[in-house]
């Protein structure tokens, strides 16, 4: 009797545990399909009558740390753990909780145990190869995921893990600038995930860093073979686009995303082809349509922070600094984190004068995105432009007045702070008459302090004297240069100046010792269209009594930015009071105009091991008094490498017969060679 009771009851107990089982199926199945919230419930039901079940303690322990409860799962599987200290699943939840609460180190010691304990369990090395990876221990994650594969070939789960290692392997390397070794893992990545969209767009992002804009668009391209990932590849394409100079293209590349837009195109994709768009309007200075979309987006993403850098790039392209350094400070109240903001923000406080200020930002930005490229680049040219500098140039000067000159001339420029600067100058020059045998020399000598007195306004004035050797006389003068450079108004400066030198252009000229005393004022104005106007005026007065007026203005129109091509109109007005031609150029009146174009590849967008160039021709007429109008010509040029960021060299020359151009109103010719060098990487001064 009590046999047959024992074996009702174990029936029972067995019926129990079958129905318990049957009953959790749902629960199984909410864990499945990622529906967490749903687990989390069901199996806290199930624990409510049977509080010690394992296996509903297991899975609501998954579904707790799955829904976002990862402390709470740890302590619920540290539980498990002192019930049943052997058994190896309830080892493995915990491990991977470990996992959910970022304890990577404290993971990789426990996984380590475990695939001690079991090499052939394909949980604890999968396991371990994500905690290697976390750690980015690449290498070692490697190992374990091939190792995981040769228990399970073709695991899904385990190749999502292993193409993962290998981007964050590729990424690594990237941020150390291997660029080699990070092209070759994400290639070799490609190999296993046949045109895996996340690897082809991370190939193409090492590609910009590198670069590298051809093999960035290739593998843009390739991409868009995939009608699902053609939006994305369009977005990669137009920012190649941009970065070769063809704005253009970059718009009408973005246009055809922006266009390609759909209701089931998903929230990440048409945020980053809005953005795209918005900013290709911009590159191509359609102001007027980039705002009118910034509204609307504004209006549909109150104050989100890719919204608001739409509107900060915006305001920088449009020189409103002011305005976008406030987008910026906002960003940055959103997110403290955020590259946009504080690396943003460096350039905008950078145009605003306010240099230590951007050195700050931009460290700044630094802490959070460990060598980031574009952060590292703009601290060192802040760093090169704060560092002392030599300049050195030589140059030979004839004319169809058979004068000859050799001049040299170093500039040296030491900086104490970020805003004050020790100026150093030594000039000379050498000059004779191939008919009249005159000859003279002269030495000057110059130093002087630059100091921004607020951003943006900086006055720099120098001293010194010139010593010369003529035929009929040694003298020693006074040279003096004063000058305010004025940038706070919005696409304007301003230099107003004094400047007193003594004329040295030939050695007639030098024997005299004509002493000229010079206040000028130059202004500059540009638009946002495109359209630009200086404009130069100087007083000069002279030690023989004779005063002169000259106006140039130039009205020029920039038709690209990379290389700047520019076409304009010049025009000179020139008078004196006494007119004394036998001894210098010296007119009662004199017009020159001209119309010129200007290429110019400048020294300062070049990078290391590159050419850079500048060439400008120009032709028109000259008036000289009321003498009939004569052709007037101008061709300058300059060709030079750079070596470095510190160190450049170039040749240039200069061939006019514009009258103005030269003290005796000859035709003349000059070349000549440039050399400039920053001597230390970094200032010498603490900041």
């Amino acid at each position: 009797m009590r046999t047959l009771k024992s074996l009702i009851k174990v029936c029972f107990l067995i019926l129990v545990l079958n129905a318990s089982a049957q009953n959790m199926q749902e629960g199984f199945t909410y864990l499945e399909t990622g529906k967490y919230a749903q687990a989390e419930t069901f199996f806290n039901n199930i624990l409510k009558d049977y509080p010690n079940n394992k296996t509903a303690r297991l899975c609501y322990g998954r579904a707790i740390g799955l829904n976002g409860k990862a402390e709470d799962a740890n302590l619920l599987f540290s539980d498990l753990l002192n019930d049943y200290p052997n058994d190896f699943e309830v080892k493995l939840n915990y491990g991977e909780s470990l996992l959910w609460n970022k304890n990577f180190k404290q993971a990789q010691t426990y996984y380590s145990k475990l695939v001690t304990e079991q090499p052939q369990n394909f949980a604890a090395l999968l396991g371990y190869a994500n905690t290697l990876s976390n750690l980015k221990s690449y290498d070692d994650a490697l190992i374990q995921v091939n190792k995981a594969l040769e228990v399970s070939p073709g695991n899904a789960n385990a190749l999502t893990s292993k193409k993962y290692i290998y981007l964050g392997y590729a990424y690594q390397n990237q941020q150390t600038q291997n660029y080699d070794i990070a092209e070759a893992l994400l290639i070799k990545n490609l190999s296993v995930f046949n045109d895996d969209k996340d690897t082809l767009l991370n190939l193409a992002n090492l590609y910009l860093i590198w670069e590298k804009y051809n093999d960035a668009k290739s593998t843009y391209a390739r991409l868009a073979t995939q009608p699902e990932n053609k939006i994305q590849a369009l977005n990669g394409l137009a920012l190649v686009a941009h970065l070769k100079s063809n704005e253009k293209e970059a718009l009408n590349l973005s246009t055809e995303a922006f266009q390609s837009l759909t209701v089931n195109t998903s929230k990440k994709v048409n945020q980053q082809t809005s953005e795209r768009y918005v900013q290709a309007l911009i590159w191509n200075k359609k102001y007027k349509q980039a705002e009118h979309l910034i509204r609307k987006l504004i209006a549909k993403h109150p104050n989100q922070n890719w919204v608001l850098a739409l509107r900060a790039t915006l305001n920088v392209y449009k020189s409103n600094f002011k305005q976008s350094l406030a987008d910026y400070n906002q960003i940055l109240a959103n997110d403290s984190t955020s590259f946009d903001g504080n690396l943003g923000k460096a350039n905008v406080l950078k145009a605003l004068g306010r240099t230590d200020d951007a050195l700050s930002s931009a460290n700044n930005t630094l802490k959070f995105y460990n060598n980031q490229k574009d952060a590292v680049n703009f601290i060192n040219k802040i760093n090169l432009n704060l560092s002392p500098s030599l300049e050195s140039r030589a140059s030979h000067t004839f004319d169809n007045g058979d004068n000859k000159a050799f001049a040299f001339n170093t500039t040296v420029i030491y900086p104490l702070s970020s805003k004050l600067n020790v100026l150093g100058n030594y000039n000379y020059r050498n000059t004779n008459n191939t008919v009249t045998k005159n000859m003279a020399s002269s030495n000057d000598l110059s130093f002087g302090l630059s100091y921004e007195l607020i951003p943006n306004i900086t006055l720099k004035g120098s001293a010194g004297l010139s010593t010369a050797k003529a035929e009929s006389t040694d003298f020693t003068q006074f040279l003096t240069d004063v000058v305010l450079n004025i940038k706070t108004f919005k696409l304007q400066t301003l230099d107003i100046g004094y400047k007193r030198q003594i004329e040295s252009f030939n050695a007639d000229l030098l024997d005299r010792e004509l002493v000229q005393n010079n206040y000028y004022a130059n202004y500059n104005l540009s638009t946002n269209f495109n359209l630009g106007w200086y404009t130069q005026y100087i007083y000069t007065s002279q030690n023989d009594g004779n005063t002169r007026n000259l106006l140039f203005t130039s009205l020029y129109y920039n038709l690209s930015a990379k290389p700047s091509l520019k076409v304009g109109f010049n025009y000179q007005y020139i008078t004196f009071k006494d007119q004394v031609p036998d001894i210098y150029f010296s007119p009662e009146k004199f017009n020159a105009y001209e119309i010129f174009i200007n290429l110019i590849k400048d020294e300062n967008i070049a990078k290391p091991k590159q050419w850079f160039y500048n060439a400008t021709t120009a032709f028109g007429y000259q008036y000289i008094e009321d003498d009939p109008k004569q052709t007037a010509y101008r061709l300058q040029g300059a060709f030079g490498y750079k070596f470095s960021e510190q160190t450049l060299l170039n040749i240039y020359g200069t061939h006019s017969n514009i009258a103005s151009a030269t003290a005796a109103g000859f035709t003349f010719t000059e070349i000549g060679l440039r050399f400039k060098w920053i001597l230390t990487s970094k200032p010498r001064f603490k900041k």
